[in-house]
Order: C-alpha cells, then sequence, then structure tokens
C-alpha cells in the first residue's frame, strides 16, 4: 500500500515546510522509493492565479496548466515525480466540488456539513495520488497549526490513519525554537504550545524538525520529545544554512532523517546515493567566479514574487561554478532615475513576466539599455513583449508602438490579445497556460543552448506578438527564431549583432533544476560571465 507523509507547521509561517518536504521527497527518490508530492493550501481562493503576487509570490504553472502554489516549485526542483492538478488543492476547490456535487443531488437530500463531507472530499484528493506504482505520498498543509481555516484539513489528515492504517501513515510537523538574545538561549515552549494544539486535535507528531538559527544541542532537543511525546532520535535539529538551500537534505541526513522515515514506515529501500549531489553542493559553496545580474521588476520587494527566476540564475551559475550577484531594480525607480543610473556596471539584465501597466516604461528602458550597450539580455513572457515594444518604438520608429493591453488606442499594437482570449470575461484560469511545443530556427541562439529545434516550455499570458508586424521586424534585425509548430504564434525573439539578446514568451524559469539547469539560464549566464572577463578590470572593481 502507498504510504502517506503529512508535513505540517507551527509557531509561525514561513518556516520552509515546502523546503523540508521537497528534500524528504528527494532523500526518498535517492534511497530508490517512487515519491508523488502535494500542497494543500487552506485559503478559499480556487488557486492563486488571481492573487497578488505580494500576499502570495509567485503562480507556479505545470504542464497540465494548473496554477498553484509556488511550494511546487520547490517540488520539482529536489524530485523527479510528476506533478498535475492533483498536487494542489485549496479550501476553494474542495467546497466548490462538494457543491457541485450537493446541487446536482448526489448527497441524496442529507444535509451537507464540514465533517464528514468536506473531510472526505479532502481525503479523497489526498488519496487521489496512491496508486500501485507509488511508494510515498508527501502532502505538505500549508499555514500553521491553529489556523481557524485549516482545521478540516488537520481533521481530514487525522481520519485517514483510521482509513488506511496507522502503519502506513508518518506525521512530521515542523516547528520553530527560537534563540532570544537577551536570554542568551533557545526557547522550546513555542514548539510545545504547537505540538499541544495539534495533539488536541487528535494528531501526534512521529517526528520534529525543529527550524532554529543556531544549533540548541540535546539539552533541548530531549526536552522537546519529552513533552511533546515524541522519542528523542525524532526531534530533528534544522539550522538555517549558510550558503544554500540546496544544502537542506544534507543537513537532514546528518540527522538520519531518510532512515527514521523508512522505518517507522516499514518500508524496504535502497542505500542513499547522493554522490552528485555532493558534488553540486561543493560547487555551490566553492564558485571559482561571480556575475551581477539585474532583474527588473515591478515587486522586486517581495522575492517570492520572482521565486522561480532566482533559483534558475542560481541554477545556471551552479554550472558555471558563478557566484550570481542578483540586483534587483524596481521598474518605477527606473523611470525615475533613468537606467544608466540603476544599470551600468552589471554583467546581465533579465526582465520577467509580469501583468499590468505600472513600471512599463522602466522595463522598456531597461532593454533598451541593454541593446544600445550591448549587455547580455533574457526577457520572460511580458520581458519579451517588453523588448517587442522598445525595438518598435527605437529601432523601427513606431513611437507610438505599444501593446494594447496598456494603450487600447495606440496606433502600432505590436503586442495584441490572443484571438483565444477575445470574450473572456473570467480571469482565473482562462489564460495561455500549460506546456506548449515550440520550434526553434536553425542558427538561433536559442536552439544552440538547447541543442534541439523541438522543444515544449509552459505558458501563461494573454497577449502575443501581433503577426502583421512580423516582417518589419525581420527586416529591422529582430528575428521571431521560435514560433509555434503552424507557425502563427511567435515564441522566441532575438536581436542581430549584440553578444545576447534572448526574449521568449513562455516561461523557463519553471523547467530548471539546480543539477539540470534550463539551457537558457545557462547560456545567459554564460554570456554575461563572458562580459566579465572581457571588461577591463578597473571597471570590474
Amino acid at each position: 500500500m502507498t504510504r502517506h507523509i503529512f508535513v505540517t507547521g507551527g509557531v509561525v509561517s514561513s518556516l520552509g515546510k515546502g523546503l523540508t518536504s521537497a528534500s524528504i521527497g528527494m532523500l526518498l527518490e535517492r534511497r530508490g522509493l517512487t515519491v508523488r508530492m502535494q500542497k494543500l493550501d487552506p485559503y478559499i481562493n480556487v488557486d492563486p492565479g488571481t492573487m497578488s503576487p505580494y500576499q502570495h509570490g509567485e503562480v507556479y504553472v505545470l504542464d497540465d496548466g494548473s496554477e498553484t502554489d509556488l511550494d511546487l516549485g520547490h517540488y520539482e526542483r529536489f524530485t523527479t515525480g510528476k506533478l498535475n492538478r492533483d498536487s494542489n488543492y485549496t479550501t476553494g476547490q474542495i467546497y466548490q466540488t462538494v457543491i457541485n456535487k450537493e446541487r446536482r443531488g448526489e448527497y441524496l437530500g442529507r444535509t451537507v456539513q464540514v465533517v464528514p463531507h468536506i473531510t472526505d472530499e479532502i481525503k479523497a484528493s489526498i488519496r487521489r495520488l496512491a496508486s500501485p506504482d507509488v511508494d510515498v505520498v508527501i502532502t505538505e498543509l500549508g499555514g500553521t497549526v491553529g489556523d481557524i481555516e485549516g482545521l478540516p484539513f488537520l481533521e481530514a489528515i487525522r481520519q485517514i490513519p483510521l482509513d488506511i492504517g496507522k502503519q502506513n501513515c508518518l506525521f512530521i510537523h515542523l516547528t520553530l525554537v527560537p534563540y532570544l538574545k537577551a536570554a542568551g538561549e533557545a526557547k522550546t515552549k513555542p514548539t510545545q504550545h504547537s505540538v499541544q494544539q495539534l495533539r488536541t486535535i487528535g494528531i501526534q507528531p512521529d517526528i520534529l524538525v525543529c527550524r532554529t538559527e543556531r544549533p540548541i544541542g540535546t539539552e533541548h532537543t530531549d526536552k522537546i520529545a519529552l513533552f511533546c511525546n515524541v522519542e528523542k532520535r525524532a526531534v530533528i535539529e534544522e539550522v538555517d544554512k549558510e550558503f544554500s538551500i540546496y544544502e537542506v537534505p544534507m543537513g537532514l541526513v546528518e540527522h538520519r532523517l531518510d532512515e527514521l522515515i523508512i522505518e517507522k514506515l516499514g518500508m524496504e529501500a535502497g542505500e542513499l546515493d547522493l554522490e552528485d549531489y555532493r558534488e553540486l553542493i561543493h560547487r555551490i559553496r566553492n564558485p571559482r567566479h561571480e556575475v551581477t545580474i539585474a532583474v527588473v521588476g515591478k515587486y522586486i520587494d517581495h522575492t517570492d514574487a520572482y521565486k522561480s527566476i532566482y533559483e534558475s540564475l542560481d541554477h545556471a551559475g551552479f554550472a558555471h561554478s558563478t557566484r550570481i550577484i542578483v540586483k534587483r531594480v524596481e521598474a518605477e525607480d527606473l523611470e525615475r532615475r533613468g537606467a544608466a543610473a540603476l544599470l551600468q556596471g552589471v554583467d546581465g539584465i533579465l526582465v520577467p513576466g509580469g501583468f499590468g501597466m505600472r513600471g512599463i516604461e522602466g522595463k522598456i528602458q531597461a532593454v533598451q539599455f541593454a541593446r544600445e550597450n550591448n549587455v547580455p539580455y533574457f526577457g520572460i513572457c511580458l520581458g519579451m513583449q517588453c523588448a517587442v515594444i522598445e525595438f518598435a518604438r527605437n529601432v523601427m520608429g513606431l513611437a507610438d508602438a505599444n501593446s494594447s493591453e496598456f494603450a487600447g488606442d495606440t496606433q502600432h499594437p505590436v503586442i495584441c490579445l490572443l484571438e483565444e482570449q477575445t470574450g473572456v470575461e473570467n480571469k482565473g484560469g482562462t489564460m495561455r497556460l500549460g506546456s506548449q511545443p515550440c520550434v526553434l530556427s536553425e542558427g538561433s541562439r536559442a536552439m544552440a543552448a538547447y541543442g534541439t529545434a523541438n522543444v515544449n516550455e509552459r505558458h501563461r499570458h494573454r497577449y502575443e506578438f501581433n503577426a502583421q508586424y512580423r516582417e518589419k521586424f525581420v527586416h529591422a534585425g529582430m528575428n521571431p527564431v521560435g514560433t509555434s509548430p503552424d507557425g502563427t504564434l511567435v515564441e522566441v525573439m532575438e536581436v542581430d549583432d549584440h553578444p545576447w539578446y534572448v526574449a521568449v514568451q513562455y516561461h523557463p524559469e519553471f523547467k530548471s533544476q539546480p543539477n539540470r539547469p534550463h539551457p537558457l539560464f545557462t547560456g545567459f549566464i554564460g554570456a554575461a560571465l563572458l562580459i566579465r572577463q572581457n571588461r577591463p578590470k578597473q571597471l570590474v572593481e
């Protein structure tokens, strides 16, 4: 039978449940087990697709077009199990399903209640991932124990061991052990209270993972074990990592967490194989070079809004043994102060995806600076559209060029609404989403990076390059080197006579992993490194 691991969090949010869950999944895979990952989010939104990046962070898109929580990015970066729409459920999705069943009369007139109907639907969503070819399903519960909106999910996972047997389930609770500088000691009471809340609900954690800024020692872990009714060896210390989040699995291995999980679930597994991963960690800790990349966006003060972008830059840096220094540039600041003031001296410029008019002119200035000063440029989604607008205005002489998203009355809508989006009113889940094929041109930088002409990449957009201007762009020196198989939709644009200028309509950051960096990010960082190495030494300093 498929085993289930449930990961909950306590004390405070943003402890890193997603990262810990992904690390556990990776370690179990490295022992030869087949793992599936899942995130349950207590908010009532049906999916994060319409939520502000300031509140939620990035929207992570899967191959099947599901708009999901950003933690699924951690899952894909650490593990190899395929994710789909069953990998992320929200309260909104659960209630919507139950209400639809009630409207169809499937409950035969019975009173529909949180218990058992909502909890049954949650359990069904969890068990949907279990199959004969899956050894372990790891389900992470969003939020913090004690949040009122999370109670139905906790009640559901409490019931699952009763349905399938406690021997097939494992509860891991992630908590914070704060260090009080004034007192000069760590405090275990918040962890005790968090576990007490879980036990009140009826869940006894099997393993505690304790996040801490500095080592807490056996004095505190033994105390936590005693007061939380957990074995001493099942209190795992997880100290903040100095270099990279990719060190987290190694810390868990030091505490033999993988062995403990396998033992408690009564499973047979192979030896842990981390040889290549240890080599990766060595490269992360010992970079030989460094480059500075400017990321120009509108959510710069909220790092989770561009989480996959930053991770993908790091992955490409690992491949080049290069430390990536990210210079976060607020697009509106660039509008006020000018490109030269904020971008001078950077080794590469990246403009990521986004929506809305705010900061657009600043992004266009960043593109112009990169093009005119031969700075490697990488445009992603909106970053491609800004590149097209900039080129149309400043090279082709179409001063009024714009996107119809920002200026409906522009005389030159070089970016326009996708035909399939005409008449769409609902905002959630209605964009061009998920994996789409793309054909690359021979001799293009993109094809050289990929090493193949046929690729599949994930999309999330409503607007596209206006095909009516295609020949004019080619004549002026900006080439559509990647298109949909039928040639109607432009996916990749490149500029002639430039060290590295690639702009893509899709989101390559969603398919990058630390040991398999995305080829476009690798090419971008390689070009930036070359610029850095060829720059006069006094300018580098």
